[in-house]
C-alpha cells in the first residue's frame, strides 16, 4: 500500500499520439489535511475513494489505500467535497517497462500538464520519453489536493 512515484512537467502534446488509453476524470477532496487526504474520483463510469498519507520528505512515496465505489456513490460524494473539483483527462502511455499517466487539466487548472510514473522502488531506472520535462516530484503545489485549493490559473509562473 505504499505508492512510489515520480512526477514531471510535460513539454509537448506528442504524448497524445502515443497514448494507449484516455479517460476523463473528475475528482474532489473530502479532506486535504497534509497528514491524510481523502479523495473521491469518478474515472469514466467508475467511482473510487482513496486515502493517502503524508509524503516522505523527498516526495517519492506515501501510503495509499483505494477502493472502487459505484458511479452513483461517487457523484453523491463529489457534492460533499471541499471547493475546487479537479477536471482532467488522463492519458496512459507505455514507455519501456513502465506506464506513464499524463494528466491534462481543465477549468481553473487549464494549461497544466503533468506526467507520473509509478515505480517499484525509489531508485528504479526508467526510460524517459522526449516529451518529459522538469521533475516536480515532492513539490506540493503540483499535488491534486493543492491544485484544488490553489489552481494553476492563480500561479505567477
Amino acid at each position: 500500500m505504499i505508492e512510489i512515484e515520480r512526477k514531471f512537467l510535460v513539454t509537448s502534446q506528442q504524448f497524445k499520439t502515443e497514448a494507449i488509453r484516455k479517460t476523463r476524470i473528475k475528482q474532489g477532496f473530502l479532506n486535504t489535511d497534509k497528514a491524510r487526504t481523502v479523495r473521491v474520483r469518478l474515472k469514466g463510469e467508475i467511482g473510487f475513494i482513496t486515502v493517502k498519507g503524508a509524503s516522505t520528505d523527498d516526495g517519492l512515496s506515501r501510503f495509499e489505500w483505494e477502493n472502487e465505489i459505484s458511479k452513483t456513490d461517487a457523484e453523491a460524494l463529489l457534492k460533499l467535497c471541499e471547493t475546487g473539483i479537479i477536471d482532467k483527462t488522463r492519458y496512459d502511455i507505455e514507455v519501456g517497462n513502465h506506464l506513464f499517466e499524463v494528466d491534462e487539466f481543465f477549468g481553473d487548472n487549464t494549461g497544466l500538464i503533468v506526467a507520473e510514473v509509478e515505480l517499484s522502488h525509489p531508485t528504479e531506472i526508467f526510460k524517459k520519453p522526449n516529451w518529459l520535462g522538469k521533475e516536480v516530484t515532492g513539490i506540493t503545489k503540483y499535488y491534486n489536493s493543492e491544485l484544488s485549493k490553489n489552481p494553476f490559473k492563480n500561479w505567477n509562473s
